[in-house]
């Protein structure tokens, strides 16, 4: 007589977590990553937390892309702190594999700034993480939330924001 092993549970769906928005990978910056060992736990896997700097690392580079120096902003008295952070881990990373970070803006509103993210494998076949990410431009000096975005980040952000529709 078998015994059947019941399945494991599944997690509810998370909606826009559980696969990246409905224009699948279009528009998107790729940074390369390669999995190094102080990226990783003691059993190789990817550490969660890493996933968060490599997202993190790839917008700042988005941003270079289209003319936007991180420092600059700075700079104007302009930061962009996280303030809304959703991430979903499909699967692990080992040591040394190579994956690719993918972001874009999906929306800027006022001084909201949202970022999707996919982090895949090389050939774009294994799917490892996808979240989303909400930035808000806050006065450094004050420490207070802007009004409005420094007018050459609203000029930079209009080139990738005209991409999205």
């Amino acid at each position: 007589m078998s015994e059947e092993k019941p399945s494991q549970p599944k997690l509810p769906s998370t909606s826009a977590l559980d696969s990246p928005s409905n224009r699948l990978f279009e528009n998107w910056f790729e940074y390369p990553i390669r999995v190094q060992p102080h990226h990783t736990d003691y059993a190789g896997i990817v550490w969660h937390g890493s996933y968060i700097a490599w997202m993190e690392e790839a917008r700042v580079e988005c941003l270079r892309s289209i003319g936007i120096e991180f420092a600059d902003l700075v700079a104007l008295g302009c930061d962009l702190p996280v303030v809304e952070l959703s991430v979903r881990y499909h699967r692990s990373i080992q040591l040394g594999k190579a994956v690719v970070v993918r972001t874009r803006m999906t929306e800027a509103t006022g001084v909201r700034i949202n970022w999707d993210y996919t982090i895949v494998s090389n050939d774009g076949q294994e799917l490892y993480v996808t979240a989303l990410v909400t930035l808000v431009a806050v006065d450094r000096e004050r420490g207070k939330i802007m009004r409005q975005l420094p007018a050459s980040f609203q000029d930079a952000l209009a080139k990738i924001s005209a991409s999205i529709t």
